[in-house]
């Protein structure tokens, strides 16, 4: 495939955007978003941008760890620019067949006489040369390293690797890194109640694929689209983009007809709509955030699906407001977490997370928890929910809320989707893992008032 010219304006608008995630730390899906719309791309050249930035920043650890071996120059010592040239060259080489190892280089030197770096234009065609020329030598660490081994096999920062082998051993922890590297086309929607049939036979009339959720009846795998914007179910309010592991808490939840609902931590407001749905028109649902931007968002959201019941409220979690005391029937807390079980989507996760910020993140929780318990009734349902796998954020504030808290799990065995049950919902809680059910790594536990 030879490489044009407007394709080299797409690697470097990659590059640019290579540099923003990378070094400016910059979120990844928001920096794609924002060049995907600026950009009147055809869907060629739309594919090759999303792959060349979410594949070389996936597999940054791998791609840092060859360079390493044939570079005389430490990766971190290296001008950020040349640094995201030769990841982004060195995924090309070794994740698409289908562009020739020539064009790749050619294009790599084309890009460094782009950012004026005339100089080092010999050594990037020279690093990229020789490990051409040596690729059948490189050698990664043997398996006795275990957590080094995982780690640069599958680009993930070693810390993640060692927590994930002490908590599941490696052989599980090899299955969620490889679920993690899986290709992930598409997105999971939800559809709304009684529009599942018209909503399937619109996106199917506009090219879209669609394959059957796993847990849910109204939940569907939704590929091969350029824009969801544009389309007629999206603009209608027929769907709603979530992951089925996020419908959990509201399917979880036992919520009722006419029941008073808070959602602490809503935006951009899948569950809250999802429990306003359950609602059928009754009750009310306070869909709560931090930001101006957040309130804004889960008010777009409500009015593009029609639902009377939701009022979005600007809100900080950890603030208790007098007028909401014991007011709630249930109380959804999905709370801000590490997000390690959403890595599969979000891959840009697994470097802006730290290992410390997992206890601080854990005290968080605790701090919205104190005052969640308060909002609810007497018997009123705590929803506690998070998208990691990490226990310290999920289980261990299971255990930290019975003690400190008047507050005990009950059980979610029936209402679990068949597939999941028998795992751990006797116990009040489920922990999803994502290399068992393709959907992100979640937690959902449900507590009851005393």
């Amino acid at each position: 495939m030879a490489v044009s010219e407007k394709n080299v304006s797409v690697r470097d608008r990659a590059l640019t955007s290579l540099l923003d995630i990378m070094e400016k730390n910059l979120f990844c899906d928001k920096v794609m978003h924002s060049v995907l719309e600026e950009e009147s791309w055809d869907r060629r050249d739309k594919s090759l941008y999303r792959r060349l930035v979410s594949g070389t920043v996936e597999r940054a650890v791998t791609l840092d760890y060859i360079l390493g071996q044939f570079s005389k120059v430490r990766v971190k010592k290296m001008k950020p620019v040349i640094r995201n040239i030769l990841r982004m060259s060195l995924y090309q080489i070794f994740y698409m067949e289908k562009i020739p190892d020539s064009a790749v280089c050619n294009e790599a030197v084309k890009l460094t006489e782009k950012r004026k770096l005339y100089p080092l234009k010999g050594f990037v065609n020279g690093v990229l040369r020789n490990i051409l020329r040596n690729r059948e030598s490189i050698r990664y660490p043997e398996d006795k390293e275990k957590s080094v081994s995982l780690g640069i096999r599958y680009s993930m920062p070693e810390w993640i690797v060692k927590r994930w082998i002490s908590r599941y051993g490696w052989q599980v922890t090899e299955e969620i890194l490889k679920e993690f590297l899986k290709d992930k086309n598409g997105v999971t929607i939800r559809i709304q109640n009684g529009r599942r049939e018209t909503c399937l036979q619109d996106l199917e009339k506009e090219g879209a694929t669609l394959e059957p959720g796993v847990f849910f009846p109204y939940a569907y795998r939704l590929s091969g689209i350029s824009s969801l914007e544009a389309l007629r179910p999206f603009q209608n309010g027929d769907f709603f983009v979530q992951d089925e592991s996020s419908m959990l808490p509201a399917e979880l939840s036992g919520v009722k007809k006419g029941d008073f609902v808070i959602d602490l931590c809503a935006a951009p407001g899948g569950k809250a709509m999802h429990m306003a749905e359950l609602l059928e028109g009754t009750g009310k649902v306070l869909a709560a955030d931090l930001t101006e931007k957040k309130t804004a968002l889960l008010l777009e959201n409500k009015e593009r699906l029609g639902l009377g019941n939701v009022w979005p409220v600007k809100n900080d979690a950890r603030v208790f407001r007098k007028e909401w005391e014991e007011k709630a029937d249930i109380v959804i807390a999905d709370l801000p977490c590490s997000g390690l079980g959403v890595i599969g989507k979000k891959c840009d996760i697994k470097y802006k997370t730290k290992e410390q910020d997992i206890d601080a993140l854990a005290a968080l929780q605790k701090e919205i928890l104190k005052t969640a318990v308060r909002y609810l009734k007497t018997g009123g349902k705590l929803v506690f929910s998070s998208c990691t796998i990490a226990g310290e954020e999920n289980e261990d504030n299971v255990l930290w809320m019975e003690k400190e808290l008047p507050i005990r799990r009950i059980s979610i065995e029936e209402r679990l989707p068949q597939v999941l049950r028998g795992k751990t919902g006797e116990q009040g809680y489920i922990q999803v893992m994502p290399q068992e059910t393709g959907t992100d790594g979640f937690f959902v536990a449900v507590l009851q008032k005393n």
